[in-house]
């Protein structure tokens, strides 16, 4: 049984590199947690205290050191709704796509395939 205030949700993931995401992750009223990890299909986006600190290809596995969203917040989400995208100030989930609008050109990702907590052994392979 979960502690009042506490829910718990599955995270749906499409993923070559399903050593990286969580399976469960825990939405606390207080979040204490400092790492977030937003997953597109190609593209893992890492945030410590809701900057972002690293950015990830999927697909090889390499950092990619040059991307325009490191040391940025998000924004908001940018949801498709029957062709449409149609921004919001919400935190992002499965399903939107990430919008970067300050410190830099805006940046929209695809869509997010997962919002998960990264494992221990990635956040200390962060390459800041």
């Amino acid at each position: 049984m979960l502690a009042p205030g506490i829910r718990r949700t599955l995270i749906f993931r499409v993923s070559k590199t399903e050593e990286s995401v969580s399976k469960i992750d825990d939405v606390r009223p207080n979040e204490r947690r400092k790492h977030r990890m937003y997953v597109t299909r190609n593209t893992e986006y890492h945030f410590r205290k809701g900057v972002c600190v690293a950015v990830r290809c999927r697909n090889t596995g390499n950092w990619l050191l040059g991307h325009t969203t490191l040391n940025r917040t998000i924004s908001g989400a940018v949801s498709f709704r029957g062709g449409e995208a149609c921004p919001t100030l919400t935190p992002p989930r499965v399903g939107e796509a990430l919008f970067f609008g300050e410190n830099g050109p805006d940046v929209v990702t695809s869509a997010l395939t997962a919002v998960a907590r990264p494992q221990k052994a990635l956040v200390s392979a962060y390459p800041f």
